[in-house]
């Protein structure tokens, strides 16, 4: 790979697994003692949408590699995109100084955008409402940990499922190993059809459901979003739909034993404070298995160029 644009091009379990086994190896290496494959190198991050979890563990794994960052936070602001520049000048420019270029980006398809023009590796962190692919390898890698076995789960999906890219990234991994899916939305929040289509195409069970009730008791993996307010046109639509769903304590105490809650992050109301000492709250563990991912992610990338 020269760049990491999709999840498609991780759609290999052979190549997962071998991307888990890279991550556990780095989670047992003391820091002191990480493989210093970037080391000489500059990574920029540019992110023209808030982070907090993304840019962080990248920049983390970045350093703990050897590299250098260089980076531009509320990129659409600070940057010269607020001048009028266009990705593309923005890219060619980056290219000058830096190593690789992990974007972050409103558009849909802006990474491949970036891609098309770029020498070095670009990687994408997030474009629009379209996919996140490192969130969802860290996903799926988080459940392997977890549970130990990827074939066959019950995993719910909870909340906005039509602009959540996390989940449009996550559903083609899952469905490598015939994961029975809970699609549980509001009615105008539901999969985009072309998600669910391939699902029916692959002979992928799921159920598109607009309340849980019959969901919690059945699933081993809940993995919760929230209403995303930034993609709403207007508030009035975001008001009416933000707290379908709330996870309480109370709603857990129905799951499996054994199940696990999982959340990309950041949380809103969509999961009570409460829920976070309960043993199935895997959601801060998720955040660290990210770092080493991240990590696996980059010593791929790099350690042939």
């Amino acid at each position: 790979m020269k760049h990491i644009l999709s999840v498609k091009q991780f759609e290999d379990i052979s190549l997962l697994k071998r991307l888990f086994i890279a991550a556990d190896k780095l989670q047992a290496t003391p820091a002191c003692k990480y493989p210093q494959t970037l080391s000489g190198r500059t990574i920029a991050t540019i992110f023209y949408e808030p982070s907090t979890r993304t840019r962080l563990s990248f920049e983390a794994a970045v350093q703990n590699l050897g590299g250098h960052i260089i980076s531009s936070e509320n990129a659409g602001e600070f940057s010269s995109a607020a001048k009028g520049e266009i990705l593309e000048d923005t890219t060619r420019a980056i290219n000058a100084f830096a190593d690789g270029i992990i974007i972050r980006h409103p558009e849909p398809g802006s990474a491949e955008r970036a891609a098309a023009v770029s020498k070095i590796p670009i990687i994408n962190a997030g474009d629009g409402a379209h996919e996140h692919p490192t969130q969802a390898l860290l996903d799926i890698y988080s459940i392997y940990r977890e549970k130990g076995s990827l074939n066959k789960l019950k995993v719910g999906l909870v909340g906005d499922l039509l602009y959540g890219r996390t989940v449009h990234s996550l559903i083609p991994l899952l469905a490598l190993y015939k994961a029975k899916f809970y699609l549980i939305s509001p009615k105008n929040l539901t999969l985009p059809k072309t998600i669910t289509a391939e699902l029916h195409k692959k002979g992928i069970h799921y159920h598109e459901m607009s309340s849980w009730n019959n969901a919690l008791k059945e699933v081993d993996v809940l993995y919760m979003t929230r209403v995303q307010r930034e993609r709403f046109k207007n508030v009035e639509d975001y008001m009416k739909v933000k707290d379908n769903f709330i996870l309480t304590l109370k709603d857990v105490q129905t799951m499996k034993p054994k199940a696990i809650i999982l959340h990309p992050l950041p949380r809103v109301n969509e999961i009570a404070q409460d829920v976070d000492n309960d043993p199935r709250a895997r959601y801060f563990a998720q955040v660290r298995n990210g770092l080493f991912m991240r990590m696996a992610l980059l010593q791929s990338l790099y350690a042939k160029l």
